[in-house]
């Protein structure tokens, strides 16, 4: 099966950033793409601001959920010694 249509509620749904080049690519595969909440196309600096703050959003989500996993194992760890004692 081939793709004809690709539909999307809003643009940045498809990826975080870079959906540009996936716009591109169906473009050139014969491929529409329908977005149906538009909003009001942006500047190229809002754009580049905006995918820097996904790029933040993710990398820091990232980093604070590691933290997360690495302070619930210790505080696991310290009940198991706590139980032992």
């Amino acid at each position: 099966g081939e793709i004809d249509r690709l539909v999307l509620t809003h643009k940045d749904r498809l990826l975080r950033f870079g959906s540009e080049l996936v716009f591109s690519l169906c473009q050139q595969f014969g491929v529409e793409v329908v977005v149906i909440n538009r909003t009001e196309d942006a500047s190229f600096e809002e754009d580049l601001a905006n995918d820097v703050l996904e790029i933040i959003t993710v990398f820091s989500a990232r980093l604070y959920g590691s933290r997360s996993h690495k302070n619930k194992k210790i505080v696991e760890d310290l009940k198991e010694v706590s139980e032992k004692l």
